[in-house]
């Protein structure tokens, strides 16, 4: 098998994007630690978080910061080191980078640069969480984060109803309760799903059951470390959508609720699908046009 060297000699700097450990540092590759030892720079997310990182595997390599509230000042500077031969590794804080994390902004300045960037393999909390979730690990579908704004987290997940993918969320323990409830809202009570948190630490843990399972145990129990949110996928999207194309509005929307959605969210998944407009078809359905339904 032909080996990749690192640190061949190039007219311009090399941007190496290096995973770091999502909890346990024995998770740390000897390639990552050999690149970020011979590296000119690392930009790291947090230089402070990435610094107890150095000091365990005794890293002296200077840092600087990289992270979405800097990346506009930043890329410039970094390219122009890349552009003088400099050799920088990128890091965020656990994970790969890109992955809900800073970095495709700096890739894409690097390749449009014509400077190469090299990964790294390493820990992913997502793909980490798929393989021992116990749903289907492929196809899977990775989304990360939700928006915050819980009416825009409905319309997001709406959008995802027919998906017949295993769906990889991330989310932060201080939004998971409300996050699974709009989720159990929108994909029906019954949709089979599975929590992950704390993954390669001590306390790893799995949640698997229904998302009515979940948002009864997210009411009761103390929500504590990151999360991993997997959703099984839709398994009769297309036979769903070749009934409603025959089927009366009205008929649609039943068929919605059927398969576990509220009214409210089955009738703007109807409406959207139809071209409809949502407010008029909400009056129709609930009589509130004079109408029968």
């Amino acid at each position: 098998m032909e080996e990749q060297s690192d640190f061949s000699k190039h007219q311009v700097g090399t941007l190496y994007l290096v995973p770091t450990p999502i909890g346990n540092l024995d998770d740390m590759t000897m390639r990552a630690v050999h690149v970020l030892n011979e590296a000119d720079l690392i930009a790291a997310e947090d230089t402070r978080h990435t610094k107890m990182l150095l000091n365990h595997f005794s890293i002296d390599t200077r840092e600087i910061s990289f992270h979405e509230h800097n990346t506009e000042q930043r890329i410039p500077e970094l390219i122009t080191k890349l552009e003088s031969g400099m050799t920088i590794a990128q890091c965020s804080d656990a994970g790969m980078p890109s992955i809900s994390d800073p970095g495709k902004e700096l890739v894409a300045a690097a390749i449009a640069h014509q400077i190469p960037v090299v990964p790294l393999p390493g820990a992913n909390a997502g793909i980490t969480a798929l393989i021992a979730s116990g749903l289907a690990p492929q196809p899977f579908y990775f989304y990360g984060f939700l928006d915050r704004k819980l009416q825009q987290q409905e319309k997001e997940l709406t959008a995802l109803v027919d998906r017949p993918e295993t769906m990889i969320f991330y989310e932060a323990p201080h939004r998971l309760k409300k996050t699974l409830k709009v989720m159990s809202k929108v994909f029906g009570d019954q949709r089979r799903a599975v929590l992950a948190r704390e993954l390669t630490k001590r306390y790893e843990e799995f949640l698997r059951g229904t998302l009515a399972e979940l948002v009864e145990w997210a009411e009761h129990d103390q929500i504590r470390g990151e999360f991993v949110v997997l959703v099984g996928g839709n398994n009769h999207p297309a036979a769903a959508n070749d009934e409603e194309a025959v089927l009366s509005v009205d008929e649609q929307i039943a068929l919605a609720i059927k398969d576990g959605l509220k009214p409210n969210a089955a009738i703007k998944k109807v409406a959207k699908s139809n071209g409809l407009n949502r407010q008029e078809l909400y009056r129709h359905y609930h009589h509130l046009d004079g109408g029968s339904k």
